[in-house]
């Protein structure tokens, strides 16, 4: 496959670390000096890596917007690479869902005066208390600010700095709140966590995720993309549609092996203890997501069940 492994650190720091960004609202990890790495993509658009989630900038003649804003922690360092693109305020901020390493900056940025943008869902997750199995952790409603201002069902355009953004709700992928951002004049897909290139992907259950809405929602950001698309994903380095092909196929054949042990009378245990996606583990199976786990999503979502069931009580995040 050439769907990337992510090498720059050892797979149980990573862990760790990916792990931290999705329960965490606030951390003294905040104080670390953040790299932040810009990709530019086309004359309006930048792609940044940082701590949380990939960032999608558009900058040009209209002012600025983003797509996600990574942990809260780190929101100042944010700003700080976010204006060494452009020095004009951000107007925008789209959030391709609710968890904390996409939507930390949005009540810093949100009190600053950008207009949030999110699916309905996003909305409904960030004003109530959310309990997530997988990690065995609650998180309180976020303050105010932090809550998306415009929210959509299915899609809503932005029109800004000469292009044309299409966000489109994705049902029950990762979350059941998740987006695509299509730029066509650029040529770009921001997709959210519905792709995680590098590592096995983490389907949220317990927040109306899915597998089958995991591949649907690949397959929407393939039927958008050419082959000189540039494709940001949630997590992991751009890319391209042949490695989203890839990662599709990879989907679709997890889901239908899973699929024939379930046909076959087993349960979890058996299902798991088959690896039944052994021929990927060594490649995307040592970042975060262990195969077990991955295993565990798509065996629930198949049979659904909505929310993670550890085979051993410490099996969490």
């Amino acid at each position: 496959m050439r769907l990337l492994p992510i090498r720059s650190v050892s797979p149980l720091l990573f862990a760790v670390a990916i792990a931290a960004l999705f329960v965490s609202t606030s951390s003294p990890a905040g104080d670390d000096k953040v790299e932040y790495i810009p990709t530019r993509l086309s004359d309006t658009l930048t792609m940044l890596k940082g701590r949380g989630g990939n960032i999608a900038i558009s900058a040009g003649e209209d002012g600025v917007y983003i797509i996600d804003d990574q942990v809260k922690p780190v929101t100042d360092q944010l700003l700080v690479a976010i204006a060494r693109i452009s020095d004009q305020p951000i107007r925008f901020v789209i959030n391709t869902h609710y968890h904390p390493d996409h939507v930390g900056g949005n009540e810093v940025i949100g009190k600053g005066g950008a207009v949030i943008i999110a699916h309905d869902n996003v909305y409904k997750r960030l004003s109530t208390e959310q309990f997530n199995h997988f990690f065995n952790e609650t998180t309180p409603a976020w303050p105010k600010d932090s809550l998306p201002v415009v929210t959509f069902n299915d899609q809503v355009t932005l029109h800004f700095n000469g292009e044309t953004a299409q966000v489109i709700h994705e049902p029950h992928g990762h979350t059941d709140g998740d987006s695509i951002v299509y730029f066509p004049d650029s040529d770009v897909i921001h997709m959210g966590d519905l792709y995680f290139n590098g590592l096995y992907p983490f389907i949220d259950l317990d927040a109306g995720g899915s597998i089958q809405g995991m591949i649907s929602g690949v397959e929407r950001g393939l039927a958008l993309a050419g082959k000189d698309t540039q494709i940001i994903p949630g997590h992991g380095p751009l890319s391209d549609k042949a490695s989203l092909t890839e990662y599709h196929d990879f989907l679709v054949n997890a889901r239908d092996n899973v699929q024939k042990l379930i046909d076959e009378g087993k349960s979890l245990g058996e299902t798991v203890a088959a690896k039944p996606t052994a021929q990927w583990d060594a490649i995307l199976g040592g970042a975060w997501i262990t195969p077990e786990q991955l295993v565990t999503f798509i065996y629930n979502s198949l049979q659904g069940i909505t929310q993670f069931t550890p085979l051993h009580p410490d099996d969490h995040s």
